[in-house]
């Protein structure tokens, strides 16, 4: 196989750009940064800051599905937590009457994660806005999609099919933790690896297509490419919950950071290049924001990204120690050596 470079990676991403979209768009995107004591009224602020873009989509849509993130349910620095949840579901309150659905598809069970978390009480808290928990493995419907396994040869996978419903306004809600095999995992790959389906208790076959998307520090960032590429259709908005982020060996095992901000937009790639700013990442590292950016799914040029609410990256900006094995993370920059 020839050596392929990093410019040439990035040929790639734009020849998948979405179908009469430039890869970089003129207009400029709108990011809401808040910063205080209490995460549930960080998370309100900052969807209250980006109304005016919220809501003439959410005017389209017959239910809200929030897709939290749970990697782990043991685990909570590593998932997201429920006031995070009460956040959002405090902005749609006055906003949207409902339904809204709960929807993930953890690597493990998401209806333990509902129990550990408490998720479960949700239901009863916001009655007004019938709030449902799904599990979407147990729920079973997909949307396949081929990605690229270890020899860059294609590799089906079934993603969640709810994520696809046009009548869905879906909310990303995530958290910035350092990453073991991307660097960094914002709200994209929260979508992106949230999508990916296990079997069901009901099946009697066991099989898990997450695993799949790890197929190399190269692989991954254009796997996440794909996935992001085929569900950014429907996209609604980024909730980035960063009262407490993680730093070091994450997504599941690292340490907390004290940070107490919140981002949102309706812009993914640009919620994210504000995440990783705060956070202290070199955006260059991040490859599968690139890939995004290049195939016109959102900017990641922080020269067109505006900022509302009450914070300032300067002043919320901190450094996290990233992963142990973040140097051979960085192999995707460089060429593929020859067999």
């Amino acid at each position: 196989m020839l050596p392929l470079s990093r410019r040439e990676l990035l040929a790639l991403a734009a020849a998948a750009a979405v179908p009469g979209r430039a890869a970089e768009p003129s207009a400029r995107s709108l990011v809401a940064l808040t910063q205080g004591p209490e995460r549930r009224k960080n998370v309100t602020a900052a969807l209250v800051a980006i109304d005016d873009q919220i809501r003439p989509l959410l005017k389209r849509k017959k239910y809200v599905l929030i897709k939290p993130n749970f990697v782990s349910v043991q685990r909570q620095l590593a998932a997201t937590h429920a006031d995070a949840i009460r956040g959002i579901l405090d902005y749609l309150a006055p906003r949207f009457k409902g339904p809204v659905v709960i929807a993930e598809a953890s690597r493990e069970s998401t209806t333990q994660g509902y129990e550990t978390y408490l998720y479960n009480r949700l239901p009863g808290e916001f009655r007004s806005q019938k709030v449902q928990l799904v599990d979407l493995n147990e729920e079973a419907k997909f949307h396949p999609l081929q990605i690229v396994d270890p020899n860059l040869h294609f590799t089906p996978v079934r993603l969640a099919a709810r994520l696809f419903d046009p009548d869905a306004f879906v909310i990303s809600s995530a958290m910035p933790k350092a990453h073991n095999y991307v660097v960094a995992t914002l709200s994209v790959k929260n979508m992106a690896m949230g999508a990916p389906l296990h079997s069901g208790s009901k099946e009697t076959t066991r099989w898990q297509d997450k695993p799949k998307y790890h197929a190399g520090f190269r692989q991954m960032h254009l796997n996440l490419l794909l996935t992001a590429k085929a569900l950014h259709p429907n996209w609604g908005a980024a909730v980035i919950d960063g009262f407490e982020g993680m730093e070091n060996d994450g997504p599941v095992n690292g340490t907390p950071v004290d940070h107490k901000i919140a981002i949102a937009s309706t812009d993914l790639i640009a919620a994210d290049r504000v995440g990783v700013e705060a956070m202290g990442v070199n955006p260059e590292w991040v490859g599968y924001l690139n890939y995004c950016a290049e195939a016109g799914l959102g900017c990641f040029d922080l020269s067109r990204i505006e900022l509302r609410g009450n914070a300032t990256l300067d002043a919320v900006r901190k450094t996290y120690k990233l992963h142990s094995q973040v140097k051979q993370q960085l192999q995707w920059m460089g060429p593929l050596k020859p067999a």
